[in-house]
Formats: structure tokens, sequence, C-alpha cells
């Protein structure tokens, strides 16, 4: 081989594409999945243990949430709808799971310095089993989203309830790759915990969380722009499936899912990119 073509192969091994950093970041990722599970078991079991009731209040949390907004909305502004204790139920599920793996993504590599200055380990794992964690959360809401229509709401029980994990797995692709992303921007700045913060709760709010799309038929243009809102799909698909007994409009979820599988990916080329700076900042 020529010395030339020999600098070539180095320069390569030295900036990987983006494409070989997506499966490299996938290879560790699998090959890392014991420890990935060891992370969530740890984790779960930390926030059981600094509560009274432990994981109950994975169970509790969601229905409390529930009832804050029933009287916001039904009792105080004589707003909402039919069965709107089911209506908001159906977006503070999801959304709970989302918002506490972004904010605990945003912490986990950070959180873990003295680890990662001593051993070295892919921890592009770290957010990975932050999101997973909130995998288990979510599982558990469903437990008093399925007491609540067994005792209130039997008539909304359909087939289409079976459905809620596919929904689930264009939630998880798309609060993976916010939160790998996220994770690593921490690193360098450290404010984005306290901007997250914020920015959640205006997403939230800004999102048809607290009523659905059809409110905004009035203003089509508004109604579009909404539309462009990712949660804007997760919501209404969740409540096709739970509150209103349909399918989901598949398209765009299809969407929703490329786009996130598109930014995953950008994510996890940004992510491998600053890896090797981590233990130097840390």
């Amino acid at each position: 081989m020529s010395s030339s073509a020999q600098v070539r192969t180095f320069r390569a091994a030295e900036h990987p594409s983006p494409f070989e950093l997506i499966a490299e970041g996938v290879r560790e990722i699998w090959s890392r999945r014991r420890l990935t599970r060891y992370l969530v078991q740890a984790d779960l079991h930390r926030h059981g243990a600094d509560t009274v009731l432990g994981n109950i209040w994975w169970v509790l949390d969601p229905l409390l949430q529930m009832v804050v907004y029933v009287i916001l909305v039904s009792v105080i502004f004589n707003r909402g709808g039919p069965d709107y204790p089911l209506f908001i139920f159906s977006a503070i599920l999801p959304w709970k799971w989302f918002s506490a793996s972004v904010n605990d993504s945003i912490t986990s590599v950070t959180s873990r310095d003295r680890i990662i200055k001593q051993v070295n380990f892919p921890k592009i794992v770290l957010p990975v089993a932050a999101t997973s964690s909130g995998i288990v959360s979510f599982a558990f809401g469903l437990i008093p989203l399925l007491g609540l229509m067994l005792l209130f709401y039997p008539d909304r029980i359909t087939a289409y309830l079976l459905l809620i994990p596919v929904v689930a797995v264009v939630q998880l692709v798309f609060t993976l790759a916010i939160a790998v992303l996220v994770s690593a921007v921490n690193v360098f700045f450290r404010d984005v915990g306290n901007v997250a913060r914020h920015i959640l709760r205006i997403w939230f709010y800004l999102s048809p969380s607290l009523y659905g799309l059809d409110a905004l038929t009035g203003n089509p243009t508004l109604q579009n722009l909404m539309r462009l809102n990712p949660w804007a799909t997760l919501f209404e698909s969740y409540r096709d499936l739970i509150y209103n007994g349909t399918a989901p409009l598949w398209g765009p979820l299809v969407i929703l899912l490329a786009v996130s599988i598109v930014g995953l990916g950008l994510a996890m080329v940004f992510f491998k990119r600053v890896e090797p700076s981590f233990a130097k900042v840390l």
C-alpha cells in the first residue's frame, strides 16, 4: 500500500462517517444490553427507595395529576367535555413518560462523571437506560388507566387498546432521539436542565393536551400549525385508541416515526463525535 493510501486509511479511521458512527452506536447499545438492564433496575430501585410508598407512586402520580387538571378545566373553567377525566388521562400518561425520560437523560452522563473517568465503556447506554426506565413507569400507569375504564368507562373499552404498544414504540424512538442529544449537550452546557424544564412545561400546554385538535376547527391555520407538533400526533393517536375507541391515523404516525428515526441517527452521530471529550470536560 502506498503512503498516500495509508494516510487516507488513517484519516478515515480517525474521522468515521456518520453511518459508521450510527452502526457503532447500535452495536454498543446491543452488546451492552445487560449493562442497560442493570442501570434501569438500579434507577427504578433508587426512585422507589426514596419514597415511603415506593413504586406505588407510579400508579398514584398520574391519577393525582388527572384530578388536578379535571378540577382546573371542568370545575373552575367549566370546560372539558364528556368523560373528560379519561380524555386528559390519555395525555398525562404518555407525557409523564416523555418528560421524566428527558429530564433523567439530561443528567445521565454528568451524574456518572466518576465512573466515566475510571472505566472505559460506551456512554451512549446511559441515556438509553434513562429512557428505558421510563417505559416501566408508563407500564405501571396502564394499571390505573385500566381500572379507570373498568370502573367508570366500560363502554369505551375496545380491542383498539391492544394497539397502545404500537404508538408507544413511535414515542420511544422520538424520545430516544431527544434523550441522546440532550445528554451530550448537557456535558458542555450545564444550563440544559433548567432550560428543558421550562420548555417541557410550555410544550405540554401548547400541545393538544388539555383539549383536542377539534377545538381548533374555527381556526384552520392554527390547527394546521398544531399538526406540525409531534405531540399533536401522539396525543391524538393515544386518544383514538383509549378515548374514541378507533384506530389512529396511521399516516401521521408513520411520518413521525420516519422523522424520529432520522433524528435519532443524527443525535447518535453528534453523541459519538463528542463522546471522546466527556472525560476531559467532566
